[in-house]
């Protein structure tokens, strides 16, 4: 079809059909001010509610100002998008959303990253016009993410990550009129909901509505308390990202110098969750290689594919919407959780320090780690192994906090013995890197040979789906990778209608893995910036002096002098897990049709 033309501010436009108003402004650098329309990076995904109103422009022969996100171009059309009836009708929609917001702006957890406050500061709003009753809500506080549903202007931009990109159907617009809202159904809590605690919707709330769990200060309390032994451990993805929040060019990697604020910080050891990755292979690898051995015995009833467990959001997607099928993912715990209980245990008693005494802080990519390491079955007579974890937004507003010019830190090498690691656990942190990381290992303890070259490069990329077959010894290897939910689900679903031909599988639950978690700087879907944190990893993995986990000397030394084995009786207990069909959560409604 023909391109349309028409005029926006004086200036030309030639726009494809369907094209609107505001994206085809945006062409010409003409900037229309908005509230609930969110693009999501470079994906086909919009969110348009057109409910806001703070985008309206003048039209030529249009008696009502028309919202630009939601009206397309049409050919000819004259667009006028400042003008005085234009900026008149904005300020008073604003001030009309203003007038049902809290004014708590000092102590809200988004000040000074507040869409809303950003524009209203940008349209010159210095007094409300209209006052009068404000809806209220009560406050939801999950193990993860706080709703403060007062501050929710209904943009809509988390019911569109939560349904149509992650597939998760947690959050939707309920009620009507002044008492509208976006919730869960019933009004229920977010932990009695389906949730996964992802947290892309935290990532996209343009207000203080949705915000994570702070654990900082709890952190700086046992940082303070002399009785207590603070260890902490970093993510893979992190170091790829944290140095964004200090002005530095996304995927410039800054693993030395988070090294050495953490040791600023006060904590007393700084280990890398990496080793825990290295740990995770040899466990996980271990219980693949058995079930593919007895597949390719004969055995009808082994489960295949395996599927990869150290994502908790995936892991709580698949309790609640595949709860049949929670036999086929692998028992081993996330990194994180096998970090904690080889910390309070196995190096604590290197050190003489006793396990309450311990005190384990992670900091993390991802907002469903905090709701992780609350789960009962990581803990032990309620000592959880993991007792706090920071995302990696919140570690830099701590490092900042603490007055440490970040930029001027030297490199800073990690602690001994639970910091040494390989260039495949550093892959964990996106999409594809978990499974490559296995394959390494699998590749050699199954042929007893040594590998050809490292890297899969077949394995990698930032599509949504991939697939790739491994010639191992000659022995075609099937692997599949998703990452995002609603990826995930698509190959669920070909598992359980028993289409699926994949050996093993990888998912993450965040688009690009854990470079775009949801506790990560803000990337608003950017492929740009996933793609440069992706490299970043890949750089700091070929680094590395050691690139396969078998071959980190400090996981041998762990199970020459501790564990024994992979899938030992010890292994078994400190490493592995089970997982609980939730897909019928139990809810007190009470008379008033309020959820407990």
């Amino acid at each position: 079809m023909n391109n349309i033309k028409l005029t926006i501010d004086d200036k030309t436009v030639e726009v494809a059909p369907g094209t609107s108003i505001l994206n085809a402004a945006r062409t010409v650098g003409v900037d229309i001010p908005t509230l609930c329309y969110f693009k999501l990076g470079d994906m086909p995904i919009e969110n348009r509610p057109g409910g806001c109103r703070v985008c309206v422009v003048e039209v030529e022969g249009r008696k009502n100002l028309a919202p630009a996100c939601v009206t397309e171009c049409t050919e000819g059309m004259v667009v006028k998008t400042h003008t005085i009836r234009a900026l008149n009708a904005r300020k008073t929609v604003l001030e009309l959303i203003l007038s049902d917001h809290p004014t708590d702006c000092l102590v809200c957890a988004k000040s000074g990253n507040c869409d809303l406050q950003a524009l209203a500061q940008k349209m010159g709003i210095r007094q409300l016009h209209y006052t009068g009753a404000q809806s209220h809500y009560r406050k939801d506080t999950s193990p993860s993410i706080i709703r403060d549903m007062d501050k929710c202007i209904m943009c809509r931009r988390c019911e569109m990550m939560c349904n149509t990109v992650q597939t998760v159907g947690a959050l939707s617009g309920i009620n009507r009129g002044f008492m509208s809202v976006v919730a869960p159904a019933f009004e229920m809590d977010l932990e009695h909901s389906v949730c996964t605690y992802c947290g892309q919707c935290v990532a996209v709330c343009p207000t203080g509505a949705l915000t994570e769990v702070d654990h900082t200060n709890a952190v700086i309390r046992a940082l303070a308390d002399p009785s207590k032994t603070v260890v902490v451990q970093t993510a893979p993805a992190v170091r790829a990202a944290l140095g964004e929040e200090f002005g530095l060019e996304p995927g410039t990697l800054v693993t030395g110098k988070m090294v050495a604020a953490l040791r600023r910080l006060g904590f007393n050891y700084v280990f890398d969750t990496d080793f825990a990755a290295d740990l995770t292979i040899m466990e996980e690898g271990t219980e693949f290689l058995n079930r593919l051995t007895k597949f390719l015995e004969g055995d009808k009833d082994v489960k295949l594919p395996i599927l990869t467990s150290c994502c908790p959001a995936w892991v709580k997607f698949f309790e609640h919407q595949f709860p049949d099928m929670m036999d086929i993912p692998s028992t081993a715990k996330s990194p994180q959780q096998m970090f904690g209980p080889i910390a309070k245990n196995y190096f604590a008693e290197k050190i003489g320090v006793s396990r309450k005494n311990m005190v384990v802080v992670s900091i993390m990519p991802c907002l469903a780690k905090k709701y992780e390491c609350s789960r009962d079955e990581f803990k032990v007579d309620g000592n959880p192994d993991v007792d706090y974890s920071l995302s990696t937004r919140e570690l830099a507003m701590l490092i900042k906090q603490s007055n440490i010019d970040f930029n001027a830190l030297p490199d800073e090498d990690f602690d001994n013995p639970l910091g040494e690691s390989t260039g495949a656990a550093v892959i964990f942190g996106t999409t594809g890197g978990v499974i490559e990381a296995a394959v390494r290992t699998a590749y050699e303890l199954y042929t007893n040979k040594p590998l050809p070259r490292p890297d899969f490069v077949e394995l990698r990329g930032l599509e949504g789906i991939r697939s790739a077959t491994i010639d191992v010894d000659g022995f075609d290897l099937k692997i599949g990778i998703a990452h995002g939910l609603g990826n995930a689900r698509k190959l669920l679903e070909d598992i359980r209608a028993g289409k699926s031909h994949f050996h093993a599988i990888e998912i993450m639950a965040c688009p690009g893995g854990c470079i775009g978690g949801g506790g990560q700087p803000l990337h608003h879907g950017k492929l740009d910036i996933l793609k440069k944190r992706q490299m970043a990893i890949y750089r700091e993995d070929a680094a590395k002096p050691i690139r396969k986990s078998h071959e980190n000397p400090f996981i041998i030394e762990l199970y020459k002098e501790y564990l024994g084995k992979p899938l030992s009786e010890k292994s078994h207990h400190l490493l592995h897990t089970v997982y609980f069909d939730r897909s019928r959560s139990p809810i007190l409604i009470k008379s008033n049709g309020k959820c407990e």
